[in-house]
């Protein structure tokens, strides 16, 4: 019997197609099944590599090799048991992705198989980490494996800070080897355009050049542009060999890369090399071209011509986020343009806009993709949407029969803190560690079955405000993108943050050595310590009654969150922090449900200056018996002062009174009246 049981339990194991513990050869992102035989191959100078294909199938495998140390050489037909095979078939059992591929390494070799020139560059890239953990020497085995999603992104926002050919190009050696196969440029923005445009060159003489060596120096600054022979001018931009070179380069890699040219907002680097096409022909006075303006059109369909003659990639980005659209209420032009088409408001008016750039694209064989501001007023018929307030974006779109591309900020905004701020380069603000981004699952548990497949992946996206340097850019994406990688490409049965933790520790050093500054994730700090503290006092659990509504839009836990005895950690999008926008007022008032003898009231409110979110400049607490008459407890004034740090502060009182009812009163700045203010925790003892 005891015989009977082990017998099942192996064979348990090996139809899970799991690497167990005892054999686990880690390979990142975990694939599909895997399973270990007894022997080992020996990949040194005597290995040969064979293939057969056209001279392009030829140029992806031996670009695929790059990735290693461990020695190469081709022969074009081989059948050596010391040969690496590689073959590209028409199926493979249990694969349906055309990325799929299969390892064998076995006492004949190893032979790979797979569906596309992608599927061999990835089953390449599971043997070279196989190989280089073991020195050459790798134990038996067969994989088989595919992506869970067709859409695996990062973002690199060369905007705000431009970064050079040869840097994208070292991203793109890591990440396609992490079975990364999408990277986003942001091209456009207010901080510069980084692209070359034959038929407006002032695009690249003078919208590509400012004072000033970072973002923050001319976001504080004037915000204007200079000439690009202005001794002092900071910026740059691609060249269309730059571009074409880097096209080729990725896809060698089996990465396409997406532009992103923004629109109808982000453009005042636009605007102030050609005013004409806003709304007030005032150069750097407006963000948004104007609508009504048919030349506006002329540009767009002119610049993406050019753009799709650099880029073959079915998608084009439009961008389509944060437009203000107020000069749009007041502009004759935009104002007749919705007459005329019989537009309700500037929401339509901007999806009159997107609705006409989709069909320009799709008439050249391309697909439009936006930020998930292309749904308000209605999304174009075939339009893609990247998600990134939160989820809801995509799960809109899905539901409309629209494919979307998940990438909301609390997972996938790689511009956030990955450890405790004080300890980090500055930021511009949140807070997303390591084992969070892992966390991730793409797919809403609010989408059915027969609509999942409208998810087509996930992107992580690095935003450059407070990102100067190349050395930072890389520091704030490894080792997350890593991370993500194993999110896009792993089924979520077959994850394991524990496999993933301690394969991090191992891929960390050896990033370092092949030059990519990373994070040192062994020397976490980790979340604050309130965080994984749950707090007992007189209030938990009451009822809280808010004289002032808290902001929709970081909800936490409702209107139980000042009371359910959760505190914060570093970043209010830890849906612990309650945010208020109203006024910039908090009013608020706890029901201890009978008259109780206190003794204290507290509560943390964060300042993060980047995104808005400021301390209370006055606060107010009070006690009522009755809940009619209130006592003033304490008021406390404090002076809002810009800084560059996340900090915390404990407004609070401290005495003897009894009371059923406290009311906490937290007023804002004058000054800062389009802020923000965020509480975790009102603590009654």
């Amino acid at each position: 019997m005891k015989k009977s049981l082990l017998a099942l339990l192996s064979l348990v194991l090996l139809l899970a197609g799991s690497c167990t513990k005892k054999d686990e050869v880690a390979i990142t992102p975990l694939p599909l099944s895997c399973s270990f035989g007894n022997g080992t191959f020996e990949w040194n100078k005597d290995t040969r590599v064979s293939f057969e294909g056209n001279e392009d199938d030829w140029a992806i495998v031996k670009t695929a090799f790059t990735e290693t140390n461990l020695p190469v050489s081709y022969e074009a037909d081989n059948t050596k048991t010391n040969s690496i095979r590689l073959e590209l078939v028409d199926a493979i059992e249990g694969i349906s992705s055309p990325e799929g591929y299969s390892v064998h390494v076995g006492e004949d070799g190893v032979s790979i198989k797979a569906l596309s020139d992608a599927g061999v560059f990835y089953g390449v890239q599971s043997l070279i980490q196989l190989a280089e953990q073991g020195k050459g020497r790798v134990q038996f085995v067969d994989i088989v494996d595919e992506p869970r999603f067709p859409y695996r992104g990062i973002m690199l926002d060369v905007s705000r800070h431009f970064r050079s050919k040869e840097f994208v190009k070292k991203q793109i050696d890591l990440l396609s080897h992490y079975k990364f196969n999408r990277l986003h440029l942001h091209l456009t923005d207010a901080a510069g355009w980084r692209i070359a445009i034959d038929k407006y060159p002032r695009l690249t003489q003078l919208a590509a050049w400012r004072k000033g060596k970072t973002w923050k120096e001319w976001w504080n600054g004037d915000r204007g542009y200079c000439e690009e022979t202005d001794p002092e001018a900071q910026g740059g931009y691609y060249t269309k060999d730059d571009i074409r070179e880097m096209v080729e380069y990725a896809r060698l890699h089996c990465v396409t890369i997406i532009p992103e040219i923004e629109m109808p907002s982000h453009s005042e680097e636009v605007l102030t090399a050609y005013p004409e096409l806003s709304c007030t022909h005032e150069p750097g006075k407006q963000s948004d071209f104007c609508v009504g303006n048919e030349k506006t059109f002329e540009f767009l369909e002119n610049v993406l011509t050019e753009v799709m003659e650099l880029f073959p990639s079915e998608y084009i980005h439009i961008g389509g986020d944060e437009a203000s659209k107020a000069a749009w209420k007041s502009c004759p032009l935009c104002q007749k343009r919705m007459k005329e088409e019989g537009l309700k408001d500037v929401d339509e008016l901007q999806s009159y806009l997107i609705h006409r750039m989709e069909r320009f694209l799709n008439e050249h064989g391309r697909s439009l993709l936006g930020w998930d501001e292309i749904l308000q007023g209605g999304l174009a018929p075939n339009a893609t949407v990247m998600s990134w307030r939160g989820e809801q974006g995509g799960i809109d779109a899905v539901l409309s029969g629209h494919h979307a591309i998940m990438t909301p900020g609390e997972y996938c905004y790689f511009d956030s803190y990955q450890d405790a701020p004080y300890s980090q380069p500055e930021a511009i603000g949140g807070y997303l560690p390591l084992e969070k981004v892992y966390s991730y699952n793409p797919v809403p548990d609010s989408i059915s079955a027969d609509k999942q497949d409208f998810i087509l992946g996930v992107q992580a996206n690095l935003w450059a405000e407070y990102i100067p340097t190349d050395e930072h850019m890389e520091y704030m994406l490894y080792p997350r993108a890593i991370a993500l990688s194993e999110v896009a490409w792993t089924a979520p049965e077959k994850k394991s943050w524990d496999s993933f933790h301690e394969r991090i520790l191992k891929i960390i050093p050896v990033l370092k050595e092949k030059g990519y500054n990373t994070f040192d994730y062994a020397k976490e700090i980790g979340n604050r310590k309130e965080y994984s503290q749950p707090v007992e006092h007189l209030a938990l659990g009451k009822k809280v009654t808010f004289n002032i509504p808290y902001w929709p839009n970081y909800p936490a836990n409702g209107e139980k969150t000042l009371t359910d005895g959760l505190r914060g950690g570093w970043n209010y999008n830890d849906k612990r922090w309650l945010g208020f926008a109203n006024n910039h007022r908090m009013d608020v008032v706890i029901d201890l449900e009978k008259v109780t003898k206190i003794h204290s009231v507290s509560a943390d409110f964060m300042q993060i200056w980047g995104p808005y979110v400021y301390m209370p400049s006055k606060v107010v607490i009070s006690s009522s018996v009755d809940g009619k008459d209130y006592t003033q407890l304490t008021a406390i004034d404090h002076q809002v002062q810009k800084d560059d740090s996340v900090s915390f502060k404990k407004f609070s009182w401290e005495g003897e009174t009894d009371a059923r009812y406290i009311r906490y009163q937290a007023i804002a700045d004058s000054l800062y009246k389009d802020g923000i203010q965020f509480v975790d925790e009102i603590i009654v003892k």
